[in-house]
């Protein structure tokens, strides 16, 4: 059976559509310019990439839409050959809010659907134009809205052809069932986007995402930009970890593209983000070697459940994610 060029370095998701297994992050941190999203994403796209993840907090979707309508305007591919994926953030949770904030995203797109919508974190805010609205004191004001209804919402964005798959991020398993048990479900998540890196591995949702046909997508898969916001000082950097650097050299390569592939080979869909030409063009190449079985052992003897992203401010919100084992 001959393979469709286009599906080769894809994954399929339980809806029927393809995910590819190498997706670009476009996460600009403090102080970089928007304007580099739009450059390293046109540089992503020539350099291979296709899968494409942002998120209507980015607050870049306008620059990333841009990069994205040049390149089809100017040949390099179609929008169909491309996988956009954006994410509804905390404010918009209430049912009423969930399409609207999907037309945002695609109005400063500027394009007529997205490949995949996703839950960006499972902790809704006070609803309203701050992303993070505080109280008085500069406390973030969470709010509970039942997730079922945000979801049913997002099915809804689905049948109206606004997203071709929704999915979830930052989810555990009990939040994963309790949208699988929910009565009345129409589309299950396509996927559930962690933090997952060889510090982390996620083996045990993994295995539960792989059961239900959910695919897992891994985030900050080459540790974490150390953005102070979001993560410690001190925290340990994966990329100057010995093992992986003595895998990368046995292999001719660095140990990011070693991240990367220890990731592809696990079934995991990984996210590379960099705004550097050169690296850009290296995370592509990992489609083009192996990782041995015991070079996969060795990396999974590192698993130490070290977390960079923990949502330190949602501790005491009642679907906060990180409590639980998995």
């Amino acid at each position: 059976m001959a393979m469709d060029p286009k599906r080769t370095h894809s994954v399929k998701l339980n809806d029927g559509h393809f995910m590819p297994v190498l997706g670009f992050g476009t996460l600009t941190s403090e102080g970089v310019p928007k304007s580099k999203a739009a450059e390293a994403t046109k540089v992503a796209i020539d350099a291979g990439f296709r899968h494409i993840d942002a998120a209507y907090v980015y607050e870049n979707e306008v620059e990333v839409g841009k990069a994205l309508r040049e390149k089809i305007a100017d040949g390099t591919v179609k929008r169909e050959d491309l996988f956009y994926t954006t994410k509804l953030w905390s404010t918009f949770f209430r049912p009423e809010l969930v399409r609207p904030a999907l037309e945002r995203s695609l109005k400063k797109l500027q394009l007529d659907y997205v490949d995949l919508y996703i839950i960006h974190i499972p902790i809704a805010m006070k609803p309203g134009e701050e992303l993070m609205p505080k109280d008085a004191n500069g406390k973030l004001i969470l709010e509970t809205v039942d997730l079922r209804d945000t979801w049913e919402a997002l099915e809804k964005c689905k049948d109206a052809g606004l997203t071709k798959s929704i999915g979830v991020s930052n989810f555990n398993r009990k939040l994963l069932e309790m949208i699988l048990n929910k009565p009345g479900l129409k589309y299950k998540p396509v996927c559930n986007q962690v933090e997952c890196h060889p510090y982390l591995n996620q083996s045990k949702l993994l295995e539960f995402c792989k059961s239900k046909d959910i695919v897992l997508v891994a985030y900050s898969a080459l540790g974490s930009q150390r953005d102070p916001n979001w993560v410690e000082k001190d925290c340990p950097i994966l990329l100057e970890e010995p093992i992986l650097k003595a895998i990368a050299k046995k292999h001719n390569r660095n140990p990011g593209q070693v991240a990367l592939r220890y990731q592809v080979q696990r079934g995991v869909v990984v996210l590379a983000k960099s705004f550097s030409e050169k690296r850009i063009k290296e995370n592509f190449q990992v489609l083009e070697f192996e990782l041995t079985p015991e070079d996969m052992k060795a990396i999974d003897g590192l698993n130490r459940n070290f977390r960079f992203f923990k949502l330190p401010f949602a501790v005491d919100h009642p679907y906060y994610p990180f409590s639980e084992e998995y």
